[in-house]
């Protein structure tokens, strides 16, 4: 295909320079590479990983205690061997761009609260808080989790514990206490920092009782750091002030400690919708390496820009947005409902701190089109150059929105990646156009194929979405797993030495791309595939209908299986009232044999804490799996919601 036939909403300004050209300019003049093309650039990122790597190590002057003998010592996957030999400290290149008044951070709380920290204020309390976790015993290789808000203290205690080389993992406060044990426990934390309350949706809620029955269940514990986040004198028993901390080490000298390439700077966790959530560890280097690389060049992100996604300290996006810090760029940090007192204020922010890049998920502009919001109309976002997607594919009708309420001349990124690397795989740049419904490129350095069902690359097919060389940022191992097994069969047992990652995608014949759900709860009816997403676009359009979940249970051990239908209706609207058009819908836009076999209306669709559909759960349970087996109740936002899964399964 050519431009012409697929929609381009968006195209690069030719008179604007921007990170993705500059770093081609560079490879011209210090590498000799002259691409004349961003996907020329792609296919050496892939061919020649150490050529690559070792370029963008270069470019961004990575800061190297000790230097690597080599960029890739082994390529085998699992098991590649970044830099080795090297040492360095995350932490280090997060705190050395800005000078002392460049503006770090903005946090914005939805009652009003608000902070500005310039660099040299986020470097002063890091380093107290880096000499207060010392005080607590804190060593290199020790674990800090934090029970913590979208809020400057989980930052720096994040940036504290890195600069010791210690180990941070992260859940947001709206978790409840099993949850946040079973990922907990596993670590065996040092030091816990908790806020004995937060806001949300208009109200406050008190955490203490979740952080005393978490601790009680951590025996390795050394300190319970409490922030009386609500500022409203809260306390607990044996625990330490975090103000008393900051105040006593106020003054300390800020020092990082170098460790190698892939000593475990954070734990984040699967979805644990099975068993108990995994931990994948990812190392300093790794990160930084790859976080500078979509950040700067993908992200056209620097000093003066602003960079913000709406997120919680339980999402790998909070961990990608922290990480604007190793470009030099004000990171914007948000805690609250997306939409309280309505969907308007996450745009009211954009216009009141001038953000450059705008990101959120899929679902929040789903919710903004609904709602028929246009915020270039109400709010003044001249600022405004880029808004991300991810968390789920957009719809071409979510593209069409951004483009015409908030403005034709935003680039629209729609991204997808994963938690497992930190990292979006396909994604945007700024010298690539947009086309409708599609994501822009794959990621330079990440060497993402469709497979079809005999294991070779397909374009212009929907295939199982693959990497088949390695990234820096891959995990370095499942915490637990001492012999690698639980880490290659989550990506390797499909395709021995390529990681599976569980969608389909189709590439294009202009390299980019499109995401089509998870590979494992695909709707294959008659041969014909399709991804649930698309499903929902069609079901979730329509008026009367507030939430899916569709499930194709031939694929659940069931040959001649149904295809079924749940939806969460409107008050007052029937499933009668709607399935007509529903089936009509259906027909017109996927295929007959798309249209279910069941509509089923439920009060609510069941999700894990990090709000994804339980796609895979529900199709196990409808499979006669047992509950227990087929998903981790504290894994999920609303076990409740499982029951008429339950009832039909029985029935």
């Amino acid at each position: 295909m050519t431009d012409t036939d697929v929609e381009v909403l968006w195209r690069p300004d030719p008179t604007r320079d921007n990170g993705m050209l500059a770093f081609r300019s560079w490879l011209r003049e210090e590498r000799g590479h002259d691409f004349a093309s961003y996907e020329d650039l792609w296919q050496w990122s892939v061919s020649d990983l150490e050529g690559f790597w070792d370029a963008i190590a270069a470019y961004f002057d990575i800061a190297f205690h000790a230097p690597p003998s080599r960029v890739l010592a082994s390529s085998a996957m699992p098991g590649a061997t970044w830099f080795p030999g090297a040492t360095l400290n995350y932490a280090e290149h997060a705190l050395r761009k800005g000078a002392d008044d460049d503006l770090a951070v903005i946090f914005h709380r939805e009652d009003g609260l608000s902070a500005h920290l310039t660099f040299g204020v986020l470097r002063t309390r890091v380093a107290a808080f880096r000499a207060a976790l010392v005080s607590l015993g804190v060593t290199s290789g020790d674990r800090v989790v934090g029970l913590v808000p979208n809020s400057p203290e989980a930052l720096i205690a994040f940036l504290a514990a890195a600069s010791l080389g210690a180990t941070w993992s992260s859940c947001s406060p709206d978790f409840g206490a099993r949850a946040v044990a079973d990922r907990f426990t596993q670590i065996s934390p040092t030091v816990f920092v908790a806020v004995s309350g937060y806001v949300y949706n208009g109200r406050s809620f008190d955490t203490r009782p979740v952080v005393e029955e978490i601790r009680s269940q951590i025996p390795s514990l050394r300190a319970t750091v409490l922030i009386d986040y609500l500022d409203n004198g809260a306390a607990l028993d044996d625990t330490v002030s975090w103000s008393s901390l900051m105040s006593s080490f106020a003054g300390s000298a800020l020092d990082f400690t170098p460790v190698p390439f892939d000593h475990p700077l954070w734990i984040l966790y699967s979805s644990g919708t099975t068993g108990l959530p995994k931990g994948i560890v990812q190392g300093h280097g790794g990160i930084v390496l790859e976080h500078v690389k979509m950040l700067a060049l993908h992200s056209d992100l620097g000093p003066g820009d602003r960079f913000f996604w709406f997120t919680t300290t339980g999402w790998m996006m909070w961990n990608y947005l922290v990480s604007g810090l190793l470009v030099g760029t004000t990171i914007v940090l948000f805690d609250g409902s997306p939409a309280h007192p309505d969907l308007n204020v996450l745009w009211h922010l954009a216009e009141q701190h001038r953000v450059t890049y705008f990101g959120t998920s899929a679902p929040y502009v789903q919710s903004c089109l609904k709602e028929g919001l246009t915020p270039s109309s109400r709010y003044d976002l001249t600022g405004l150059r880029v808004v991300g997607s991810t968390g789920a594919p957009l719809t071409p009708e979510g593209f069409r929105w951004i483009a015409s309420a908030v403005g034709k001349d935003v680039q629209i990124a729609s991204v997808s990646g994963g938690t497992d690397l930190c990292t979006a795989f396909v994604a945007a740049s700024p010298d690539r156009p947009v086309w409708l419904g599609e994501l822009s490129c794959r990621a330079l350095g990440a060497a993402v194929e469709a497979f079809d069902e005999s294991g070779t690359a397909v374009v212009e097919q929907v295939g199982e979405l693959v990497i088949t060389a390695p990234m820096p940022s891959m995990p370095v191992y499942f915490w637990g797993d001492e012999d690698g097994s639980r880490l290659r069969e989550a990506y390797f047992e499909t395709y021995p030495g390529i990681w599976r990652h569980g969608d389909w995608i189709r590439i294009t014949s202009r390299g980019s791309a499109v995401i089509y759900g998870r590979s494992d709860s695909t709707l294959n009816r008659g041969g014909v595939r399709m991804g649930t997403s698309e499903f929902y676009r069609v079901v979730e359009g329509l008026e009367g209908i507030e939430d899916s979940l569709v499930i194709d249970t031939s694929g659940a051990g069931q040959s001649d299986g149904e295809l079924l239908c749940f939806v969460v209706l409107s008050p007052g609207v029937a499933l009668s009232d709607v399935e007509p058009v529903l089936r009509a819908e259906l027909r017109l836009n996927l295929s007959p044999r798309h249209v279910p076999n069941r509509f089923v209306a439920v009060t609510e669709i069941p999700r894990t804490l990090n709000g994804k559909k339980c796609e895979v759960p529900v199709k196990k349970i409808l499979a006669g799996v047992a509950p227990e087996r087929a998903v981790s109740i504290d894994a999920l936002r609303n076990p409740a919601a499982l029951q008429p899964f339950l009832d039909i399964a029985s029935g």
